[in-house]
């Protein structure tokens, strides 16, 4: 077992917790130059390089400059760069916990942390609809990336409907998929 699985779901998921409730209370450049530099520090000890924390935050890279620019207007520059590198470090945080922990033990840990509410909530339930959340952004990202090159390999970069039907269309058909596949095992009532 590597270094990056020993620890459990449980506190994977808590620490995720604490860090985005501490990571929202920074509210100065050096705290969350300091909160990044400890995000990428978690990606090396365990051993996930450049390339997967790019992978992480990549789904970002058209609304963080969309995001900037309008915080940027709102409430300046500081404030704007603060913001948009909290958001960041949160996304690249939650996916270093996912690229360490597998899918299964996710579930189980949200499965164990939700039992106490058992009687409001069905833990089962919804353990399985944040799973199948967290496990579907990956999925829709790779989908836009098709679209987006399949625009460009037509000329059509700038092209609205070029890209919004086909990324409707694909989603819905996954989603189709998926709800035909939990209904083949029974989770549909």
């Amino acid at each position: 077992m590597t270094a990056r699985h020993r620890l459990g779901a449980g506190p994977k998921l808590a620490g995720l917790a604490v860090a985005s409730v501490a990571l929202l209370a920074v509210d100065s450049p050096q705290g969350v130059a300091v909160a990044v530099a400890v995000v990428l520090a978690l990606h090396g000890a365990a051993r996930l390089g450049p390339r997967a924390v790019w992978s992480h935050v990549r789904p970002l890279r058209w609304f963080l400059p969309c995001l900037l620019a309008v915080q940027w207007w709102l409430v300046g520059p500081s404030d704007a760069v603060v913001l948009c590198a909290r958001l960041a470090a949160l996304v690249a945080l939650a996916g270093l916990v996912t690229a360490t922990t597998s899918t299964t033990a996710i579930l189980d840990a949200l499965r164990r942390g939700l039992r106490p509410l058992d009687r409001w909530v069905d833990a089962e339930r919804a353990a399985l609809v944040l799973t199948l959340a967290l496990r579907s952004l990956p999925v829709l990202g790779d989908l836009v990336e098709r679209v987006r090159n399949a625009q460009r390999a037509r000329g059509r970069e700038r092209d609205l409907r070029a890209a919004a039907v086909p990324l409707v269309v694909g989603t819905l058909r996954r989603a189709d998929a998926l709800g035909e596949a939990l209904r083949a095992r029974g989770a549909d009532d």
